[in-house]
């Protein structure tokens, strides 16, 4: 009898061959064109080198937009199999999900907080 597994190492070597066939590829066949500009960090639209020196940090509301995207992204992954799944998970399940709606209210009143719900 053959290993069950056998055709899912394949499939890995496979992905690991292409993947690392194109970031051979990509050195190889790329143009190599080092400039300020090229090297420099992109942090969503702002110019990270500040030609004033007054300029302070990034500013939060960024990152703040990315935390709601996730904070919302992960309650919905979590909440429609629960959704699905609710009448076989009794009370243990409504238990369970209220807990995980009270974590996931901690980074959303923070993020009220920091301002990152006004859009002004």
């Amino acid at each position: 009898m053959s290993n069950p597994y056998i055709p899912i190492l394949i499939m890995a070597a496979m992905a690991v061959l292409v993947a690392l066939g194109g970031l051979g590829a990509s050195a190889i066949l790329g143009p190599v064109n080092k400039n300020k500009v090229k090297s420099s960090n992109y942090e969503c639209g702002v110019d990270p080198i500040h030609h004033d020196a007054d300029v302070g940090r990034f500013p939060v509301k960024y990152y703040l937009v990315a935390m709601t995207f996730i904070v919302f992204d992960i309650e919905v992954v979590f909440l429609y199999p629960w959704a699905v799944a609710f009448g076989k998970l009794g009370l243990f399940g409504l238990v369970v999900m209220f807990t995980f709606i009270a974590l996931i209210t901690v980074p959303f009143i923070y993020e009220w907080r920091r301002g990152g719900l006004d859009w002004d």
